[in-house]
């Protein structure tokens, strides 16, 4: 269908996701290219935009992405998809989890926080539950106990009308690992894990079945945080954070070469673009004696990031030094 109609940004949008999913993200620039080329007007519309800043967001290419966007956001049918796109990544630019950092409200987050609330006023006043829970996220993004208190006090209400909403449920366990109650997020986890997959919503059941996994990994329960990494991956075979947590059991347990095998995937399924995935990637393939491709890997993080110099005493001159006779 893309072959003979390429501009037809519904099914490319949709296809870009399956690829993602598939594993086979690779293969989205040939037809973004073709979509491209396809009439003169079509470089500039709004479909051809959010379909790149699709790419360029799973690609983790978050500056690209917010720049594609940000062009489809007034658009009457790409730009409300645009908008909640550019809101999580402005409250969450890193992917990471909103409470490893919890004193964290340097002059960039505070001016993310604003940029997200701003774009929040752009969309339809017919607040879905998900944009409802969009704000929780805003709002639990400033790390303040009134604002998490607030957030938790509108995901309960929400969870009155619909007790099993997965992407409520999830806010909710974030909001408890923010107030530093992990067993009250961790029920709430485990009420999704339990629930029929839903593939309407996948990026909510993996970021569940990720954050359970990674309360696993605290407590030592390897076994069951490798089975919820599984999980995410039979959903979604580019899932960086999975393989992230698998390369991380195989490293607890002193396993370098599964450990190297697996951040090998995080790598890739974040574009290369993690100075701490090349890291943990190089320091694996150190300890597994595979120097070449410690010394590799130093150096695309240091060409990428060359304020990280600690890849450079810690993993490359000790892969140099083991190369030598």
């Amino acid at each position: 269908l893309l072959e003979s109609k390429p501009d037809n940004f519904t099914v490319l949008s949709r296809f870009i996701v399956m690829l993602r999913q598939a594993g086979k993200l690779d293969r989205a620039p040939r037809f973004l290219k073709l979509a491209d080329r396809s009439g003169p007007r079509v470089a500039h519309s709004a479909g051809l935009h959010y379909c790149k800043g699709l790419y360029n967001r799973f690609q983790n290419n978050i500056h690209d992405a917010i720049q594609e966007f940000n062009f489809a956001r007034k658009d009457g049918e790409w730009g409300q998809r645009a908008l909640v796109h550019m809101i999580e990544i402005y409250i969450n630019p890193d992917s990471e989890n909103l409470w490893d950092n919890p004193d964290d409200s340097n002059k960039d987050q505070m001016e993310n926080m604003r940029i997200a609330n701003a774009l929040l006023d752009e969309l339809s006043p017919d607040k879905s539950v998900r944009i409802r829970v969009l704000e929780c996220y805003a709002a639990m993004s400033a790390k303040t106990k009134p604002m998490v208190e607030k957030a938790t006090a509108t995901l309960l209400e929400l969870l009155e009308e619909d007790r099993d909403n997965v992407p409520a449920l999830l806010a909710l366990a974030t909001a408890y690992m923010l107030a530093k109650q992990q067993s009250k997020a961790r029920n709430q986890l485990k009420r999704i894990a339990k629930m029929n997959y839903d593939a309407a919503i996948p990026d909510e059941f993996e970021r569940s079945y990720i954050l359970l996994a990674d309360i696993y990994v605290n407590r030592a329960k390897y076994d069951l945080a490798q089975e919820l990494c599984k999980k995410a991956l039979q959903h979604n075979k580019s899932s960086g954070k999975a393989w992230e947590l698998l390369g991380l059991i195989m490293e607890k347990e002193q396993s370098y070469q599964d450990a190297a095998d697996c951040y090998h995937e995080a790598w890739k399924c974040g574009g290369e673009a993690s100075a701490p995935i090349g890291f943990k990637l190089a320091f694996n393939y150190l300890k597994a004696k595979r120097f070449v491709e410690a010394i590799d890997v130093s150096q695309k993080v240091l060409d990428k990031f060359p304020d990280y110099p600690k890849i450079r005493k810690e993993i490359r001159e000790k892969a140099q030094a083991g190369l030598r006779p």
